[in-house]
């Protein structure tokens, strides 16, 4: 199991958007500057969402980046992998700056009809995450208080069902890690994320104080998958991949490390 320090992240500034393509230098898992070539990949990601993909300095690490190196290259491909934000990846994928996108994006019916996905590797819900004394118990128990969202995500959604579109209360913020500052800080009841995000807050971070709340009724399950343009050949390659790494365990593996218990590898399959 890896150690995370969210409030680490929060201050880490975002990597510079790269929007060039070809041989523009680009951050790597590595760390280093390397030039592409025709059998590398570019991906974008936002590398603020621990534990899926975070800074470590220059480095970019996280579940999602296991993930996709394992995939690509059993697909037969190298990863240049660069965190330009949250809204840009739907904009670099969109206008075929990037080949691929990972960043626990949830797969929906809008998204569909702008982007490919590939067949689901992560199965999420979102949870409520507030201080240890709070009395909020469910969704329903938001109403009436200020909570914190991601921007774009489908906490957001998620709230806003509950509150209506573009409520007062509702904050919404670049990334979790200020939802959850806004959260420490009193200015919000509470933040609505994705199940392991605020899990491995809790987790680590056990002088906070925090709670999660789970409310299966509100909130429904969700698939990850990889993002593509519309159109994609990497597609079908990819899905490939990622049901070999089910297969051959090494999904299993990378999931363990992270998260310290075995995938529902079987749930992920039945979505295809």
């Amino acid at each position: 199991m890896k150690k995370i320090s969210f409030l680490v992240f929060a201050m880490v500034a975002s990597l510079l958007l790269v929007t060039g393509c070809g041989k523009d230098k680009e951050v790597s898992t590595t760390g280093k500057e390397e030039e592409s070539n025709g059998k590398t990949l570019r991906i974008v990601t936002d590398a603020n969402y621990a534990p899926f993909e975070y800074l470590e300095g220059d480095k970019i690490v996280g579940f999602d980046v296991d993930f996709i190196n394992a995939v690509a290259k059993e697909a037969g491909y190298e990863v240049k992998l660069e965190s330009v934000g949250w809204d840009p990846i739907f904009v670099e994928i969109e206008g075929k700056r990037a080949d691929v996108a990972i960043s626990a994006i949830t797969v929906n019916d809008e998204r569909k009809q702008s982007y490919d996905f590939s067949v689901p590797y992560f199965l999420s819900t979102n949870k409520i995450l507030v201080p240890e004394d709070s009395d909020i118990k469910s969704g329903d128990e938001l109403k009436g208080n200020v909570i914190a969202v991601q921007t774009g995500t489908t906490g957001q959604e998620a709230v806003e069902k509950l509150l209506g579109k573009n409520h007062k209360d509702i904050k919404k913020f670049e990334n979790n890690n200020l939802a959850i500052q806004e959260l420490l800080k009193g200015g919000a009841s509470a933040v609505v994320a994705d199940n392991t995000v605020v899990e491995e807050y809790v987790k680590n971070n056990p002088d906070q104080k925090l709670k999660v709340v789970e409310d299966s009724k509100s909130f429904n399950e969700e698939f990850y998958g990889l993002m593509f343009p519309k159109g994609s050949e990497l597609k079908s390659e990819f899905d490939k991949a990622v049901n070999a790494i089910y297969e051959n365990g090494k999904y299993a593996e990378i999931y363990k490390e992270w998260f310290g218990t075995d995938p529902d590898i079987e749930t992920l399959k039945a979505q295809q």
